[in-house]
């Protein structure tokens, strides 16, 4: 539990938040939110029986009451929320969990891939972004977006590199973008190199 991505999620937390840590794995979020009092109230879900079991151990191991839902995302979960915490999978995943009526008016999310198609999703279904962090951990770079219900219009560029202003995020897209380039046909050299400098421009501001 000792996860910088578990802290920068928490810091997303409000204490008048309900919140429900979807797809809750171990558990570790929820536990840290219950034992450090971050949050009116917490639950606990995962579409794995098998994995809330392990989720629901380790409540028991730390002394917490915290009730846990086997649910498909929102789907089966019979309490209130206003707040969602969707982390550690995919965007097609978080997205198709979003795609249900019982949405809350807060969402922190934390995918692995499709940052921009995460972006531009959130924008159409009517989530302003408000808050966004690049986080180094276990040699990758995690996304973490702070998202309430309000009309937000994104820039290109910020669906592409996002509102992070992370310099040390944009230098790893950049040598990531420098290495491709060795090894992709000319099309796609040139593309490469226009987002390179718009890289360099988003350093040079910081």
């Amino acid at each position: 539990m000792n996860s910088e991505r578990i802290k920068v999620l928490a810091k997303e937390i409000s204490e008048n938040d309900t919140v429900l840590d979807v797809g809750c794995d171990h558990g570790y979020l929820s536990i840290y939110l219950k034992q450090n009092n971050l949050c009116k109230e917490v639950y606990a879900s995962d579409v794995s029986e098998n994995a809330l079991n392990v989720a629901r151990n380790n409540f028991k191991k730390y002394n917490l009451d915290i009730k846990t839902y086997v649910s498909d995302g929102f789907k089966d979960v019979p309490v209130y929320f206003d707040t969602a915490v969707i982390a550690g999978m995919g965007t097609s995943t978080i997205l198709k969990i979003l795609d249900n009526e019982k949405t809350p008016n807060k969402l922190v999310l934390a995918s692995n891939n499709d940052y921009y198609k995460l972006r531009k999703k959130i924008n159409e279904i009517g989530y302003k972004i408000v808050d966004e962090q690049a986080i180094y951990e276990n040699n990758h770079y995690y996304i973490i977006l702070l998202c309430i219900k309000q009309k937000q219009k994104l820039t290109k560029k910020e669906l592409k590199y996002g509102i992070s202003n992370n310099e040390d995020y944009y230098k790893y897209l950049l040598n990531k973008n420098k290495d491709l380039i060795k090894k992709v046909p000319l099309k796609k050299k040139i593309k490469l190199l226009y987002e390179c400098l718009i890289l360099k421009g988003l350093i040079e501001k910081k």
